[in-house]
């Protein structure tokens, strides 16, 4: 399997320490806004082709897939664009930032029928893996999900530290990663509501947002969200069941009462990106559809258009 990385930034090399733990995988061509980036992850990874034209990746025969990590407003065009050129694509989450957009891109996956993947990583993270297999199994039903998604960045800086080209936003990327987990784990969303503080005056978004959800199985979900929090920073999911309270902390997990819950087993690694690019290359392989899936997440983004319109009124 051979891939192109497009989008050399802090996580496009996480996929690309993952993919090194493959078997099989040979990472053929990066393609970065930047020649130099470019060449420099080409070299520590391996690539044997580097650029700033995705359509020049695109064209190589060496190329079967493609990861993209590249921002957020590009996302749908590039994805359909791979494709166009008749290659399977992984796009980071999200997939897109407009409810339409979202539609284009899976319209565009039944038309080809190319595995089309988005890295909604929180349904590979073993913590989250060992709270949905004890859903499936029928030992745990969720009540309520508490999610805090917080980050200090009030300059538009990349996870390195580094100057972003594009402008981060906490609705169309941050939430996607709950809106999705949520109805993962307990249903379709029926209800979403949405509030939001003051925009930036630089860079023009909302920089704090509280979100409720309720899902078909009358379980709800409050999500609070932040660029203004100065402490600790991520991902801190509360899961309060019927039988069991979690805390899941990216790919590590306790009980609500702080016990370390043991996830030996879980998943061939601790890493979910890891995990998100292994079913996205077997997916390819058996030629079955991935989890994440884009058809399998849409409504996630329906979710987040809903929100949208509600914010904007």
């Amino acid at each position: 399997m051979r891939i192109a990385l497009v989008g050399a930034g802090a996580f496009g090399e996480k996929h690309l320490d993952g993919l090194r733990n493959i078997e099989g995988v040979t990472i053929t061509s990066i393609v970065s806004r930047r020649l130099e980036q470019a060449q420099a992850v080409a070299a520590k990874y391996g690539a044997v082709h580097a650029t700033t034209d995705l359509d020049e990746a695109l064209a190589r025969d060496d190329v079967d897939a493609v990861i993209l990590c590249t921002p957020t407003q590009m996302h749908a065009r590039q994805a359909i664009a791979c494709m166009d050129a008749g290659k399977h694509v992984q796009v980071e989450i999200p997939l897109a930032d407009s409810w339409a957009d979202a539609l284009a891109v899976v319209e565009k996956q039944k038309q080809t029928g190319l595995t089309c993947m988005v890295g909604h990583t929180r349904r590979f993270n073993p913590s989250h893996q060992y709270v949905h297999n004890r859903i499936v199994a029928g030992e745990l039903n969720i009540q309520q999900m508490d999610v805090q998604t917080y980050f200090f960045r009030r300059k538009n800086m990349n996870a390195k530290g580094e100057p972003r080209s594009w402008t981060d936003h906490l609705l169309w990327h941050h939430a996607a990663h709950t809106v999705d987990l949520f109805a993962y784990q307990a249903g379709r969303i029926v209800q979403a509501n949405a509030v939001e503080g003051p925009h930036h005056p630089e860079l023009g978004i909302a920089m704090d947002m509280s979100i409720q959800l309720k899902s078909e199985s009358g379980a709800i979900c409050t999500l609070s969200l932040s660029f203004n929090n100065d402490g600790p920073l991520g991902t801190f999911f509360r899961y309060i069941g019927d039988s069991a309270t979690y805390i899941a902390r990216y790919d590590d997990l306790v009980t609500g009462k702080e016990e370390p819950v043991d996830l030996t087993g879980v998943a061939v690694s601790s890493n979910g990106i890891e995990l998100q690019d292994r079913e996205f290359i077997a997916a390819i392989r058996e030629g079955r559809e991935p989890n994440s899936a884009v058809g399998q997440v849409l409504d996630c983004y329906r979710v987040l258009g809903d929100l949208e319109r509600q914010l904007q009124g």
